[in-house]
């Protein structure tokens, strides 16, 4: 069964049209530790939303995640992080905006309003449907 994910991005650091012209990354540099239980419990072929945060701050695509999470190789913490690959599925036509997510009622539980520190979290089917149509 597919889950459906939201993972941020600062887009100085690595873009989504970075990763459309790499056609695939491995997605790391996750150092919460919430954040990280979520990744290590993404699973491939898993559909992920792609936010970027700083000056954008709006979903910008969709990338499907194409391996199970393995360890990231940090020598001050081994073993402690994870991350996977990401490939990239679809560029929005319109990036769905911050203050679009915040006020649309089919995305008042949206896990990234709450808990906006949270690089990578889970959204339900209805919430990635909703995002995936305002950005169509």
């Amino acid at each position: 069964m597919t889950q459906f994910w939201l993972f941020k991005t600062e887009p100085s650091t690595y873009s989504f049209d970075q990763l459309k012209a790499d056609k695939k990354t491995a997605w790391n540099g996750v150092r919460n530790f919430q954040a990280r239980n979520y990744l290590k419990s993404a699973k491939k072929g898993d559909l992920v939303l792609i936010y970027h945060s700083g000056e954008d701050k709006a979903v910008v695509g969709v990338a499907k995640i194409v391996s199970s999470p393995y360890p990231e190789l940090d020598p001050k913490k081994p073993g402690e992080w994870v991350q996977l690959d990401c490939a990239f599925e679809k560029l929005f036509k319109n990036p769905v905006e911050l203050q679009t997510l915040k006020t649309n009622q089919k995305l008042k539980k949206l896990l990234m309003i709450k808990q906006s520190r949270l690089s990578c979290m889970p959204v339900t089917a209805e919430e990635f449907e909703t995002i995936v149509k305002l950005g169509s």
